[in-house]
């Protein structure tokens, strides 16, 4: 048995192969080991009720997560899994590899994730070259669900947002100060709790002044992450997150303002990298 698994920091998305049926598909909290523990791994897929009759008889796991970038990293969702898996091989890479598996398999482009935070690699077909970006919901994550969430907040909080928008945005969420600073600053998950106002701009997309910051923010992921490569116009930029898919009208119009050629917008990655994991193992197998 394989389990495959595309996680972001929100949230994560597993698919087990079994014999004879079609495949388990289930979801977790994100696992984003630069702000979850080995323990807290452990303790996420553990009250994962739908695994637990397979953890023995897995084989192989492909765990694709954001954060998942450095050794040491990896090396923590790796250690958790195999206390959970313990039969098991386990890989765990990027979740911008797994995109650029899901959505360009072995052609060249550039591959971006847009959800809870932002990222941006080139992949050549083969390997994922080094990102000199996603550095985080403070310093970076342009166009980001965590991007988007703190200029809400700030322009609510200055009192800059649009009167209309601001009595809707606090009848839904009855935010404050207070709040905000204990969730973003005292709670664990900031960028989530950021990232979490995203329904609230999908409801009012039409809106001026959501519209205006939603181009804004695409159009500065555009500059400070595609328009850095080389050559960029001549590979297309495939898109992968809640964000891009969700928005995926305001990404075009910015990208053809810019030149970009946009390839794949998908919500998940997880059923396109499921199969592509499933079929090279397969193959390999078979080698």
């Amino acid at each position: 048995m394989i389990l495959v698994a595309d996680s972001g920091s929100s949230s994560s998305d597993w698919m087990l192969n079994l014999p004879d049926s079609k495949p388990l598909f289930f979801k977790t909290k994100g696992l984003n080991p630069f702000f979850v523990s080995e323990k807290e791994i452990e303790k996420v897929m553990k009250d994962v009720p739908e695994i637990i009759p397979y953890s023995e008889e897995i084989k192989e796991v492909y765990f694709f997560g954001a954060g998942s970038i450095t050794p040491d990293r990896r090396e923590i969702v790796s250690n958790a899994l195999t206390t959970l898996f313990p039969n098991s091989f386990i890989s765990v890479e990027s979740d911008l590899l797994g995109a650029a598996y899901a959505t360009l398999q072995n052609d060249k482009g550039l591959i971006a994730t847009l959800g809870t935070g932002s990222d941006i690699s080139f992949y050549d077909g083969k390997n994922l070259f080094q990102s000199h970006h996603g550095i985080g919901y403070v310093l970076g994550d342009e166009g980001s669900g965590a991007w988007f969430g703190k200029k809400l907040i700030t322009h609510f909080l200055y009192g800059k947002m649009p009167r209309d928008i601001a009595k809707a945005f606090s009848e839904k969420y009855r935010i404050s100060k207070d709040s905000v600073i204990k969730n973003v600053y005292q709670k664990e998950r900031p960028n989530s709790y950021l990232a979490s106002f995203i329904p609230f701009m999908s409801e009012h997309r039409t809106h001026p002044y959501i519209d205006k910051l939603l181009n804004e923010g695409f159009d500065e992921f555009v500059r400070t992450n595609i328009m850095t490569y080389p050559n960029y116009w001549e590979f297309s930029c495939n898109f992968v997150g809640r964000v891009a898919y969700t928005f995926d009208m305001n990404i075009r119009q910015v990208c053809q303002i810019h030149g970009v050629t946009v390839g794949k917008i998908l919500a998940s990655p997880i059923y396109d990298l499921f199969d592509y994991v499933i079929e090279r193992e397969t193959s390999n197998f078979s080698i």
